[in-house]
């Protein structure tokens, strides 16, 4: 799902002028960020599974394991993306409560997903399609503002960096429409 968003994100903002001359030098970028996300979102997963494998919801512990965890995810992405012309610092004040957040949403939902699928359940039963529907908007949400609280700090080339907080503005909104558009599919009004 996060690939779709980022997807459908990057050709929404190709439309706009100066995300447009901002998005080649980025696109890589944006493209690694994804995939540290992904990582951390599997890892919340399996946490998950290990929870319904125990029989047992996760808890407040396991969440905060797993931010720490995603600080060890975010020190390997730094190595990785030094080569990009991009210098970045993390808030993790700002981002750290919304990333917690995030966390506990997701550790919740996939566990009652996978726990009724493992009692040959299916969703519906436990998260009718409107609350799943919730669900998945405010964790793209939760997403879509780390995105802007990042941004913040990201020193980009001269040229770019004027245009920094218009930029990340109107990601942030294109982020938040996508996010209403995708979720929308899953509970019609």
């Amino acid at each position: 799902m996060l690939r779709e968003f980022s997807r459908r994100t990057t050709e929404r903002v190709r439309a706009a002028l100066p995300l447009r001359l901002a998005l080649p030098a980025l696109e890589s970028f944006l493209s690694e960020n994804v995939e540290k996300e992904i990582r951390k979102d599997a890892r919340v997963i399996r946490c998950a599974a290990v929870a319904v494998g125990a029989g047992v919801a996760p808890t407040h512990e396991a969440a905060r394991q797993l931010l720490a965890a995603a600080r060890e995810t975010d020190r390997d992405f730094l190595v990785r993306v030094g080569r990009f012309p991009v210098g970045i610092h993390i808030p993790y004040d700002e981002i750290e409560p919304l990333r917690l957040r995030r966390i506990e949403l997701g550790l919740d939902l996939a566990y009652r997903l996978l726990d009724a699928w493992s009692r040959g359940q299916k969703s519906r039963a436990v998260l009718p399609r409107k609350d799943l529907a919730l669900r998945l908007r405010e964790l793209l949400e939760l997403y879509a503002l780390e995105v802007l609280a990042l941004s913040r700090s990201v020193r980009l080339p001269a040229p770019l960096a004027a245009l920094r907080e218009r930029i990340a503005r109107h990601l942030r909104a294109e982020m938040a429409e996508i996010a209403r558009a995708m979720t929308a599919t899953l509970a019609p009004p």
